[in-house]
């Protein structure tokens, strides 16, 4: 019997795509809709694969692209003279709303940095600089998508053997164990690398409860994940070191 874990993604369908618009370099008034949906589907399915709970907002999303990308094969109309009529591009609606969620959610975003501000200026009297000296990490460090996790974890178990299907037994599997087991290694290691976390995981369904944990852990906000360029190490750190 296939294993089944149910754990919501808190980073929601429009987070996807920006996340898509920014690796790829795109100019969001100008998105190539044909790669874009492409790679959003790949993700549903990594995600699917993983057994992590895709919402229907996601699958919602999914057709809007796909309607919008058969929209775009059309040929265009032409008028009765000879010319062709303008019409409104299909990508105009979904354009606006990313722009319009980018700005509430980097306005979030600023707010959720104020009480980290004042404890580092007025408590600590550290600026960010000093921070990332203390906890020895690399200036150009950057914080790690979900996505970006779910994509690293992809690459490492379907490098794996094919996976032994069955049924995660929630009683005998507890995440707040391996919650608690993740927490102490990093309260004693203070960095630990995301291939160290998952590599003392005896098999693949230990790896991917292990996998569900960070990802809980990232909710939660009780660590930080960063990476210092693309395919390069991923670093786990509290988020009271951070």
């Amino acid at each position: 019997m296939e294993y089944e874990v149910k754990l919501d993604i808190f980073e929601g369908p429009l987070d996807l795509l920006l996340y898509l618009i920014k690796k790829n370099e795109i100019d969001i008034y100008d998105i190539p809709i044909a790669l874009i949906t492409e790679q959003y589907l790949q993700h549903i399915e990594m995600m699917k694969y993983l057994n992590l709970d895709v919402a229907g907002d996601y699958l919602l999303l999914a057709s809007t692209l796909i309607h919008i990308k058969s929209k775009m094969l059309l040929p265009v109309e032409e008028g009765d003279a000879g010319e062709t009529e303008d019409e409104p591009d299909p990508r105009a609606e979904l354009v606006k709303q990313l722009l319009d969620y980018q700005v509430f959610k980097e306005a979030a975003a600023q707010l959720d940095q104020r009480p980290l501000l004042e404890r580092d200026i007025f408590k600590r009297g550290l600026s960010a600089e000093n921070g990332c000296a203390e906890r020895g990490e690399d200036e150009t460090d950057v914080e790690v998508s979900v996505f970006e996790l779910v994509e690293a974890f992809y690459r490492i178990i379907s490098s794996m053997k094919e996976p032994e299907f069955m049924e995660i037994d929630v009683e005998k599997l507890s995440l707040t164990d391996k919650i608690n087991e993740i927490m102490g290694r990093l309260a004693e290691k203070k960095k630990l690398t995301f291939v160290e976390l998952l590599r003392d995981s005896s098999d693949k369904r230990m790896i991917l409860y292990t996998f569900l944990a960070i990802l809980e852990l990232m909710k939660l906000r009780m660590i930080k994940v960063y990476q210092a360029s693309s395919f390069g190490v991923i670093r786990v750190v509290l988020a009271a070191e951070s």
